[in-house]
Order: C-alpha cells, then sequence, then structure tokens
C-alpha cells in the first residue's frame, strides 16, 4: 500500500508538468496569431537620412531614391510615408544589409512620438494630424488638407512642454508665432476625414471662403445656394438705392420746397435697402455655419 502511494506521488506532479508542457506552446501559439497583425503593421523600415532628419519627424522618400527619406514639407502632402522612430522603441526592425549613410528608423503604424506644432490651434487627444508649414513637423488637420498621418493621443496646447518657438505664414502672408513639442500620435497615414469631397466642383476661393466661414467642410449645394442668396440680396439692395436716389433727386427737382421730406424718405429706403442686404448675408452666415 505504501509502495502505491509512493508512485502516486511521483506520477502526479509529472503529469502535471507534462500537461504544463502541452499547453504552453498552445497559449503561445494563440497569442503570437492574435497579436500577428499588430506585430507585421508595426514593423519599421531603416533608411538613409541626413543630419537634418530628427527623431519624431514626419518624413517622405527622397525624390528618384527609395532608400533615402528627407522632413516632409506641404507641398509633398500627397507622398507622406510616417515617422521617424528609435530603433528601441520598434517592435521590429528591418534594416539594410550594406548601411553606407546615417540609418534612420521610419514607422507607418503604431503609437509614437512626434513633433507638432500650434499652428492649426492648440492639439487635444482625438484630433488627426498632419503636416505644417514647417518640413517634418505636424499641426492639427483641417478641411484644407488632403492627407492625415493619424490621431492625436495626447494635448498640446503650446503652453507647457515647449520645445522652441517659430515664425510661419499662413497662405495670406500672415505672420505668427507658433510653438513646437512632441505628443503621441496614433500612426496611420489616410485620406482625411475632414476633407469634404463635395467641394471638388466648386471654385477653390469659394470652397476656402465658406470653410473659412463655416469652421467646417462645406457641401457644393449649401455653397453655391450661399452665393445665390448674396448675389440676389445685392441685386435687390442696389435696386432698391439705385430707384430710391433717382427718384429723389427728380423729386427735389420738380419740387424743390419739399427737399427736406423727399430726403427724409431717401435715408429710409438707403437704410431698408442696407437692412434687406444685411439680412441676405446673415442668411447666407446661417446657412453656411448650421
Amino acid at each position: 500500500m505504501a509502495s502505491v502511494k509512493t508512485h502516486l506521488k511521483q506520477i502526479v506532479p509529472l503529469a502535471a508538468a507534462v500537461g504544463l508542457l502541452w499547453l504552453t506552446p498552445l497559449s503561445v501559439a494563440a497569442a503570437t496569431t492574435a497579436n500577428n497583425q499588430d506585430i507585421s503593421q508595426a514593423v519599421t523600415q531603416s533608411y538613409n537620412a541626413d543630419a537634418s532628419v530628427q527623431l519624431g519627424m514626419i518624413v517622405k522618400l527622397k525624390d528618384k531614391d527609395a532608400t533615402t527619406i528627407e522632413p516632409l514639407s506641404l507641398g509633398g502632402i500627397k507622398n507622406m510615408l510616417g515617422v521617424t522612430v528609435a530603433a528601441n522603441d520598434a517592435a521590429l526592425t528591418l534594416t539594410p544589409q550594406n548601411v553606407k549613410q546615417q540609418q534612420v528608423y521610419v514607422a507607418t503604424y503604431g503609437r509614437y512620438t512626434t513633433l507638432v506644432s500650434t499652428q492649426n490651434g492648440p492639439i487635444k487627444s482625438g484630433d488627426y494630424i498632419t503636416i505644417s508649414s514647417l518640413a517634418g513637423i505636424g499641426m492639427k488637420a483641417g478641411a484644407d488638407q488632403s492627407v492625415i498621418l493619424g490621431k492625436s493621443s495626447g494635448n498640446f496646447s503650446g503652453l507647457s512642454n515647449v520645445e522652441g518657438t517659430v515664425d510661419v505664414k499662413d497662405d495670406k502672408g500672415h505672420s505668427a508665432k507658433v510653438a513646437i513639442g512632441r505628443i503621441p500620435v496614433s500612426l496611420e497615414v489616410a485620406h482625411n476625414p475632414l476633407a469634404s469631397k463635395a467641394t471638388d466642383y466648386v471654385p477653390s476661393f469659394l470652397a476656402k471662403t465658406a470653410v473659412t466661414i463655416a469652421g467646417k467642410p462645406v457641401s457644393a449645394a449649401r455653397i453655391y445656394l450661399g452665393a445665390i442668396t448674396l448675389l440676389v440680396s445685392a441685386l435687390v439692395t442696389g435696386n432698391i438705392l439705385y430707384s430710391g436716389v433717382k427718384s429723389g433727386m427728380t423729386a427735389i427737382g420738380r419740387n424743390p420746397l419739399s427737399r427736406k421730406s423727399i430726403i427724409r424718405s431717401l435715408i429710409q429706403t438707403v437704410i431698408a435697402g442696407l437692412i434687406i442686404f444685411v439680412v441676405g448675408v446673415f442668411a447666407v452666415y446661417l446657412l453656411l455655419k448650421l
């Protein structure tokens, strides 16, 4: 009896160990399968670069050289590649066998620290990030940019964690001082969801004016309806003013003694015309804004 108990004490731990060894590969395989897609997407590629490329910069491939990267400029937004990262931050890296220049790693997917500015205003978590007018440095995306780098995973107001400031000029030539800092961004280069496809058939100056007024993408139908409303208001106002001034001047010429009453009536006509025009402008504003 004692012998049987001794054998059982030896067999039970052995069985448990065998079971553990049997289940462990299955667990590892399951975890590997679950994370396989994320790991493959998180692969970073090594490229040649000069000293101007810094960690966190938004970059693109150099023209006619697929092995070298350079800071992305606003004019090359459609060639956006990704963000330069440290080799230690990458889940998996690919490096060419023949390395002749400075090597930097570029991530196109995943959550990585990125250089950004306040050129388009403070950045909040969840905002889309795109390239600014500063080469290699991002900003909050608006409706005017066609491509985004990804979504911000942090905030940057320009009041804290500032690494520097610089003066930039907007499309109208106005100069402004913007702050530069670093925030985590969930990278996924894609078409900008804020960009309105409906404005493709609208003259650029009308589309830009509508977006400036509304602060968001505006459909072509609303833009054209607003333009028509404004034009009608201007025509009605012009017609009222022209008719009022013409008739008033004629009346004064025929009856100089009633000059005061005619001028009073003329002023009322001008005010009525201006009110109509202001109402038309306000209607256009509501049409674009709402």
